[in-house]
């Protein structure tokens, strides 16, 4: 074993030990460095995290995430210490959606009820009336009365792609994701003539001419299961390179082929540079030291977990 697996080894035990010491549990992202996924407690999508929060009696969460992961998973638990390994680990959709600007575009609209993509800040959830994850966006637009528009925030691609779905009126935010606003159809197009018995999947996020050409569109949770089901062997895979760790423990026997960005990269896949700002020495030393600790005001978190809670009820 070389120095650096040795070094991983270390901080893998000393983690674990950590963590039964504090009565601490690790909710890891899909996009997040495969060792971390390996050391936590449960890796999922950001629905699957919200609800293993809010079921949760550790009296410490340490999200490897994002920072409006965190938030959420606070929201959730008010009465918890919620840690988040790097505390810049922010999330270009988020920062796509500012408070102020949000609260103006809703006055522009009086009387539409509000629905956020669960990517965005503590400030736009408490503006909402409800939350949605890539998971349950469509099941709750379609739960909502159908004789008004509804605002949908922050992501345009992903409210592009209810309307096709549900034929509601939308009234659309615009904001995009860096990752998935980053996929080069015409590479994938190639990559598939390469790979002509390849199934090309595809994240929701993804520009309406990416979805266009995918056999299946969907969740992260979604695609992995999809792809443990479906009888294809090969796979074009267009989210975050993070995804693929489970997807190959879950589906060993098949072909993943990460979708290619624009930019040439040494993966030539789209990464999340927030995402992969946690490590396994920042998730050591957050535990540790108990620092950065995340915080929500509480007037913002009441408001914030009524649309979270309206969620999950409807995701039971």
């Amino acid at each position: 074993m070389n120095k650096g697996s040795a070094d991983s080894s270390k901080l893998f035990d000393e983690i674990i030990k950590l963590k039964q010491e504090k009565n601490a549990l690790i909710l890891a992202h899909y996009y997040q460095q495969p060792e971390i996924q390996e050391v936590a407690d449960m890796t999922g999508d950001s629905l699957q995290m919200a609800q293993f929060a809010a079921q949760s009696e550790a009296d410490i969460l340490i999200v490897a995430g994002v920072f409006f992961m965190a938030e959420t998973a606070k929201i959730l638990n008010p009465t918890r210490k919620v840690l988040l390994p790097d505390r810049d680990a922010g999330c270009s959709l988020a920062d796509s959606c500012p408070p102020e600007a949000f609260q103006d575009f809703i006055q522009q609209h009086p009387g539409s009820p509000v629905v956020t993509y669960v990517n965005c800040s503590a400030e736009i959830k408490a503006m909402s009336d409800i939350v949605c994850t890539s998971s349950n966006a469509e099941k709750i637009i379609r739960s909502l009365p159908d004789n008004e528009p509804i605002i949908f925030a922050p992501d345009i691609n992903l409210g592009k792609y209810l309307i096709r779905q549900t034929g509601r009126q939308l009234i659309l935010w615009n904001g995009s994701c860096i990752v998935h606003e980053n996929f080069s159809i015409d590479k994938i197009l190639d990559l598939h003539r390469q790979h002509p018995n390849a199934l090309f999947i595809a994240h929701p996020e993804s520009q309406p001419h990416i979805l266009k050409i995918a056999s299946y569109i969907g969740s992260t949770k979604g695609m992995i299961d999809f792809v443990k089901r479906d009888p294809s062997t090969e796979f074009i895979v267009a989210t975050e390179a993070g995804i693929l760790h489970q997807m190959r423990k879950s589906a060993p026997h098949k072909t993943l082929i990460p979708a290619p960005a624009f930019e040439d990269n040494t993966c030539a896949c789209s990464e999340c540079p927030f995402m992969k700002m946690n490590t396994m020495e920042k998730l050591y030393r957050c535990l540790l030291y108990e620092d950065p600790e995340v915080h929500v005001a509480e007037p913002i978190r009441v408001k914030a977990h009524k649309a979270l809670q309206r969620m999950l009820e409807l995701s039971n």
